[in-house]
């Protein structure tokens, strides 16, 4: 069976003018990439987006960062620091639908490209910008990356062992959780934008897209009265037993699977005692509610780890799942790297991309009538300049000839 993909036209005819960089921009124009929109990110000539550069002055043999960021787009190079490079981004403006940037605070606004002269050039335009905090913080011109909102957002303080320090979690939520709150809001505009033809600026902060990430622990502290607190695998202030990490065969860093029996529904426990050959504790007073099984939770743990540790994960994870009981086994990336299933349904496509190895990545992971969007490769710096200025402001190949022998392109 192979993926059944396509190419999304959500958004197709929608021109977005991209100046985005490094993974907060990127991920957001990149989704508006794969739901159709014509992306064409506005790059430095000498050395592009950042993310292009993750060795210090000189291109990566394989930019795996860039490409995870940047598929479905296309890349000019231009010199924003000309006049006519300048005039030439505010004539692609003209013809733009949305604008985006995420350079440093007040670094759009030095170059000329400030929302009151971009509405200028059209009122219609959605102008979109992604900052490390908001318009009135207290640290409002600081700068930030991923680890640096999730710090301030909350999330480091809710991960981690319950006796242990507060820990970074694995996942850049601070970067692509916050390009996609802005792509959404992207969209809505867009939408609007049909009814009443108006514009809008859009901003978010990284800081505040944390807030968003964070409800369930609020709804704690709302609960309790005191800062949510760290669990490591357990939730915290949900008390349920078992419910956690059990460990598996053959004992390996990551082999373990997450069980959660539900206290809403007393048959989970009778269900995982019959599985796991323990019927002499079903009816036992000792474990009968979940406020007991609490109460003697290290007694549970050892009576489901005893199970667990004789079977993998995988396998520990079908059993449990097909007696009715909640299960996760946890798979690292290269497990999930070497499902073929996931290929199979298009969740991840491999990019072939003109002179780098082909690279598997995850895909835009919602499926339209059960397809998902094909991913094209992310671009070469400056790899669509003339395409895009002759497609978009019409310019003859003489004129993009003498803009390149001028070095504004």
């Amino acid at each position: 069976m192979s993926a059944s993909v396509c190419d999304f036209t959500f958004l197709q005819g929608v021109k977005v003018v991209d100046f985005t960089q490094f993974e907060a921009g990127p991920s957001c124009t990149e989704a508006l990439g794969w739901l159709g929109a014509d992306v064409v990110k506005i790059e430095n000539p000498k050395m592009g987006d950042p993310g292009r550069r993750l060795r210090p002055g000189q291109p990566d043999t394989d930019p795996y960062y860039f490409h995870a960021f940047n598929a479905n787009k296309k890349s000019i190079t231009v010199d924003l620091k000309s006049l006519k490079g300048l005039a030439l981004v505010k004539d692609m403006i003209r013809k733009a639908d949305v604008m985006i940037e995420n350079f440093a605070p007040g670094a759009i606004e030095r170059l000329g490209l400030s929302y009151d002269v971009v509405k200028a050039i059209n009122p219609s335009i959605i102008y979109a910008q992604v900052k490390g905090f908001g318009e009135g913080s207290p640290f409002e011109h600081n700068l930030a990356f991923d680890m640096i909102a999730q710090a301030c957002g909350g999330t480091f303080s809710v991960t981690g062992d319950k006796n242990g320090p507060p820990t970074r979690p694995g996942i850049s939520l601070g970067d692509t959780g916050t390009g996609m709150l802005m792509a959404i809001t992207i969209v809505g505009a867009l939408y609007k934008r049909h009814e009443t033809g108006e514009g809008h600026r859009l901003q978010v902060a990284m800081q505040d897209a944390m807030l968003h990430y964070m409800r369930i622990n609020f709804a704690t502290q709302g609960l309790t009265g005191k800062a949510a607190e760290r669990g490591g695998s357990k939730v915290p202030g949900v008390s349920n037993a078992p419910m956690g990490l059990y460990p598996c065969a053959p004992g390996g860093p990551n082999d373990y699977v997450y069980i959660m029996t539900s206290r809403a529904n007393p048959d989970h426990w009778d269900r995982l005692l019959k599985l796991i050959d323990r019927q002499d504790l079903i009816g036992d007073k000792r474990y009968l509610t979940p406020a007991d099984r609490v109460e003697r939770e290290a007694e549970v743990d050892e009576v489901i780890s005893a199970w667990t540790r004789k079977h993998t994960k995988l396998d520990a994870m079908k059993l449990v799942g097909e007696a009715g009981i909640p299960a996760g086994a946890v798979l690292d990336t290269d497990e999930l790297n070497k499902d073929v299933t996931f290929e199979q349904r298009g969740i991840m496509q491999t990019m072939i991309h003109p002179v780098h190895r082909p690279f598997k990545m995850p895909g835009w992971p919602v499926r339209v009538d059960g397809k998902a969007t094909r991913i094209t490769s992310s671009p070469m710096l400056g790899e669509h300049t003339d395409q895009v200025l002759s497609d978009w402001l019409g310019l003859t190949a003489q004129a993009v000839a003498e803009m390149k022998r001028e070095g504004v392109i």
